[in-house]
């Protein structure tokens, strides 16, 4: 089992930033897949950004030039930072940790709201 650790999340007006941290914990592989998903309401979970434990990265189209997501492999933390935020950003982000399987564990979910 993986235990996920979200944090980071809140308000924020369109045009800020926010950063949100996700720790993995338990029986992590060594190679892995760590991710941030999101989800509006109404709205199918869609993928945002991916990190491997190697570092390839790939984002959605909608976050690129916006978001990074990066990690830090001796922490088992996963990072998104947000720039630039948009009304449409609204929505549950979730981490998710990708073990060969695969075997997928979520986190719990944290609220980003982008208004004024």
């Amino acid at each position: 089992q993986v235990q996920l650790l979200e944090s980071g999340g809140g308000l924020v007006q369109p045009g800020g930033s926010l950063r949100l941290s996700c720790a993995a914990s338990g029986s992590i592989f060594g190679i892995n897949v760590m991710a941030w998903y999101r989800q509006a309401p109404g709205a199918e979970r869609e993928l945002v950004a991916l990190i491997t434990t190697g570092g390839t990265i790939h984002y959605a189209d909608s976050v690129k030039g916006r978001f990074t997501i990066s990690r830090d492999n001796a922490k088992n933390t996963v990072y998104l930072r947000m720039n630039s935020l948009k009304p449409e950003d609204t929505a549950v982000y979730y981490c998710n940790h990708r073990s060969p399987g695969p075997i997928d564990y979520w986190g719990q979910g944290t609220q980003v709201t982008v208004s004024s």
